[in-house]
């Protein structure tokens, strides 16, 4: 964590992944993020992986460094409360919907600076997953085993996790705009927005329409250049890639390529050095010698002269292998204990991604408990008394622990 962002609150109506990952980042960066829930946790509180006592391992990472504010939104004097809180900020992230009842038009009525950040589905509003997102813009048809035709899933959420980013820069640009302007208002950022608007950045859509068919499926091929997995001969599996000249020139050194390539490059007419589109066409021949030759050795001796050769390799690993890699975490700064978690489990948690020289790099905050701050926020934020406070506590508007 970092403090670069102190001084700033901003009010977060959230569930799942990608708007409570634009909160966390900006949390991460100092500012004071005040995470509202419904009273008991709302509908991603419990969202796997959960521990044995059914406390969401996932929830506690995603809202790291925020304060929690329990309300029920069913009472219209919880509703106004909120109201109240985001107009006294100024900032608001959230996936509710456009037209709910934190509908930014009704809100600026308040606060007519007011910035609201909201992560949607699609465009019109309606509903999306980061899932139904990847299918629709088409990279399900892309990846999965060369002979078998179904579409596959991926597994990571990876335009939740671009969007959650995206709104956090929208974010800080949209409160950059007002610093200049005077002005607020909406960002809206649908899910199927970021991902097709991430491919076409790509160059997927330029691809296509140049081309006028998709992409092959190309299994775990690196499209465009070399790169793919290969077995060595204790067993290991590891990626290997060259995605540029030098590299190429390497990976050939390495492994002895030259004489097998020469023969390839007179058979077919070619010329594989300083053309990797040759060489991505011709990927089945080379592939075989790079897999003749990596079988010869154990992975420890042929990661040794890769490394010598300047070739870029890495090992396929599980989660339970990487968490015990120095590199990526035990000896990581971006890592460091955590203590005082929810749910009650002890690990390294991580903090903030980017390393600022010069500047303090603090461990992660952890999650709150739900309404574990809320008397704080009514008292500091809103200025509300400890008479008023108790009275909403007690008629069941506000949540505590």
């Amino acid at each position: 964590m970092y403090d670069i962002l102190t001084g700033l609150s901003v009010v977060e109506v959230s569930s799942f992944v990608a708007s409570p990952t634009a909160g966390l980042y900006m949390g991460q960066f100092g500012a004071d993020v005040i995470r509202v829930d419904q009273i008991g946790g709302g509908q991603d509180f419990r969202r796997w992986p959960v521990t044995e006592a059914n406390d969401s391992l996932g929830w506690e990472n995603l809202n790291r460094a925020k304060r929690s504010l329990a309300l029920d939104f069913g009472k219209p004097e919880a509703r106004e409360l909120l109201t109240e809180l985001i107009r006294k900020t100024g900032q608001l992230i959230t996936n509710l919907p456009v037209s709910g009842f934190l509908a930014h038009d009704r809100l600026a009525e308040g606060r007519p600076d007011l910035v609201t950040v909201r992560v949607m589905g699609w465009p019109d509003g309606s509903v999306a997953l980061d899932y139904t997102a990847n299918a629709a813009v088409g990279y399900t048809a892309l990846t999965g085993p060369l002979e078998d035709p179904r579409p596959v899933n991926h597994v990571l959420p990876a335009w939740d996790l671009l969007t959650g980013a995206y709104a956090a820069f929208a974010l800080l640009a949209a409160i950059r705009r007002r610093e200049q302007t005077g002005l607020g208002g909406e960002v809206r950022l649908p899910l199927t927005d970021i991902a097709m608007g991430s491919s076409a950045n790509l160059g997927r859509v330029a691809e296509v329409l140049y081309t006028g068919q998709d992409r092959e499926r190309l299994g775990n091929a690196v499209f465009g250049t070399i790169g793919r997995d290969f077995v060595t001969r204790d067993g290991d599996r590891l990626m290997i890639v060259a995605i540029n000249e030098r590299q190429w020139q390497g990976l050939v050194k390495a492994l002895g390529l030259a004489e097998g390539l020469a023969a390839l490059e007179a058979d077919l007419g070619v010329r594989f050095a300083g053309d990797d589109g040759t060489r991505f066409r011709n990927r089945a021949a080379i592939f075989a010698l790079i897999e003749a030759e990596v079988a010869k050795y154990d992975h420890a001796d042929l990661a040794a002269l890769l490394d010598a050769n300047g070739v870029v390799h890495g090992p396929y690993r599980t989660m339970v292998e990487a968490v015990n890699d120095p590199r990526l975490l035990t000896a990581n700064p971006m890592f460091a204990p955590s203590t005082g978690n929810p749910s009650g489990f002890d690990y390294p948690a991580a903090g903030a991604f980017a390393t600022l020289p010069g500047m303090e790099r603090k461990p992660a905050a952890p999650a709150p408990r739900i309404g574990q701050h809320s008397e704080a926020v009514l008292a500091d934020t809103l200025g509300l008394s400890s008479g008023e406070i108790a009275r909403l506590i007690d008629s069941g508007i506000v949540g505590t622990i």
